[in-house]
């Protein structure tokens, strides 16, 4: 699979030889640093000829710096209500394309610190890296040639902080790799056997224990919801399901454990609900909750914080149609005992969790200080109620109470990798109650969400229903805090390359301040 890790250094000279170009970013020239002076005559000069200086990127001849060039890419104003740290990461991007296309192998990105944003300069490295990122494919296809470039670097006046976001920016960047690898590869690459591979690969010799369920009898047994979507698929042996759990414990005492549950559909067809009209195309992409949470483990593996526990839980499934897949009207009871009444077998994703996090469920009631996660590019409705970049997330009653959904937000805000609320409301429960005497919960009605009323929060009910988190509410002696996360929206374009989100908001919440 090749290495997840890219070549990253950093440079307290402007003028060090070992680099053939700058990536200026900035919102205004006029305010660079004395170590970066040398830089603002000829970014004026250029401006008295061209008045889009501030606005698009540019490229200059400048000479005595690295390569005698300069990419100038402006973040435009910074300073209006709806300014926020993706200006660096959108800066960062375009400049990094720009230099490739001016043939730079050895880029020094220049981001002086800003005194709103305070981690511009770690933000804006990590878009360029995404800007860097070649696909698994490409990589296996070239091997000779694994990055877009021979090494990424970048100015800071001092070492301490040169060394901070290097390693840093490496542990944040090898978790959205591996992220991208899984989530964006096509369905075959990725299909379920192989995802195993590249994960036990990935984790032989770190922090992170790996265990693999693949025996249907027992698939069947533990997660009967997750084995009804995989029925078709199980009779070609290369798509066959399999439950990957991770498992993570820090040094010293441990004093929260996060239980996190991914969908990852390598393929969505629909299934007998088939997704007709041309709507199939990118379903390769139903897999990026999984490769979150595997890559957020990586980031764990690079960055061993202390206290931390993380139990994970990644739910590789295909949604075949055929002769033996599973159909609407099928009651189905899952392993919390509930009887379910499928509605539409394009709404496999929360089949597949459910069991999962009934199985976290258990789990969290004998860890210290647990906190449940469901990760799903789930729902349609995520990108018609918040557009394209952003991710969703709604907490149950005992979340809710300790302001768990803010916490994600603000930690999201830090690094660019946003955040909007929801809420999970009656409406969403009573939606999904059982609709006669034969079933407790109906799985979904027999719309696409994008045309369903609270389409992306009643799935989040449905999973606190089947997975008996419901008997784990504020009412209960035994709460547990559950948040359910819609990254329908923020997973990125297709076709286009995978964000990683929501990796970046979590370990801003849950391991930076550990280090």
């Amino acid at each position: 699979m090749g290495s997840v890790r890219f070549p990253v250094d950093f440079a307290t000279d402007l003028k060090d030889k070992k680099f053939d170009g700058i990536v200026l970013v900035t919102d205004c020239i006029e305010k660079l640093p004395a170590a970066l002076q040398c830089l603002l005559a000829p970014l004026k000069e250029y401006k008295q000829v061209d008045a889009a200086v501030h606005s698009e990127v540019v490229l200059l001849k400048v000479p005595g710096v690295p390569g005698d060039r300069l990419v100038f890419a402006p973040t435009g104003p910074l300073d209006r209500d709806y300014d926020d740290v993706r200006r660096f990461t959108d800066a960062a991007v375009a400049g990094m394309k720009r230099a490739l296309k001016a043939g730079m192998q050895s880029p020094l990105l220049v981001c002086p610190a800003h005194s709103t944003f305070k981690e511009s300069t770690l933000v804006s490295v990590l878009g360029a890296l995404h800007a860097l990122y070649v696909p698994l494919e490409v990589r296996e296809a070239y091997p000779e040639k694994p990055h877009k470039v021979d090494a990424l670097g970048f100015w800071v006046p001092g070492e301490a902080e040169g060394r901070r976001i290097k390693h840093l920016a490496c542990a944040l960047e090898s978790g959205r790799v591996v992220c991208r690898d899984i989530g964006g590869s096509d369905p075959e690459r990725m299909a379920a056997p192989l995802v195993v591979k590249y994960v036990e690969e990935l984790f032989n010799n770190t922090p992170i224990k790996v265990c693999v369920v693949s025996d249907v009898k027992q698939l069947e047994k533990e997660y009967p919801c997750l084995a009804a979507v995989n029925r078709c698929a199980n009779a070609v042996p290369r798509h066959q399901a399999r439950v990957i759990k991770l498992e993570y414990t820090g040094e010293g005492p441990i004093d929260q454990t996060l239980l996190l549950v991914g969908k990852g559909i390598t393929y969505d067809t629909g299934g007998a609900d088939i997704k007709a009209g041309g709507f199939m195309a990118g379903m390769h992409r139903d897999k990026c909750g999984s490769a979150a949470v595997a890559g957020f483990f990586q980031v764990l593996a690079e960055l061993k914080p202390k206290n931390l526990k993380v139990l994970g839980a990644m739910a590789m499934v295909r949604n075949s149609v055929g002769a033996d897949c599973y159909v609407a009207d099928e009651l189905i009871t899952s392993r919390a005992q509930r009887r379910i009444r499928v509605g539409n077998t394009d709404a496999e994703g929360r089949m597949v969790m459910a069991d999962l996090l009934s199985e976290m469920k258990e789990r969290a009631l004998s860890e210290v200080a647990p906190e449940l996660f469901t990760i799903a590019t789930l729902t349609g409705h995520a990108i018609r109620a918040m557009g394209p970049n952003y991710s969703i997330i709604m907490d149950n009653g005992p979340a809710r109470s300790v302001a768990n959904a803010q916490q994600w937000k603000k930690a999201g805000d830090e690094l660019g990798d946003v955040f909007e609320i929801s809420n999970v409301r009656r409406e969403d429960f009573d939606f999904h109650r059982g609709k006669s005497e034969y079933e407790d919960i109906l799985q979904c009605n027999n719309l696409p969400s994008s045309a369903t009323p609270r389409g992306h929060q009643t799935p989040a009910a449905f999973l606190i229903m089947a997975s008996g988190l419901d008997q784990h509410g504020v009412d209960s002696e035994k709460p547990l805090r559950y948040s359910h996360i819609d990254i329908a929206g923020s997973s990125g374009p297709f076709p286009g390359i995978p964000t990683g989100a929501p990796i970046l908001a979590m370990a801003t919440n849950y391991i930076l301040h550990r280090l």
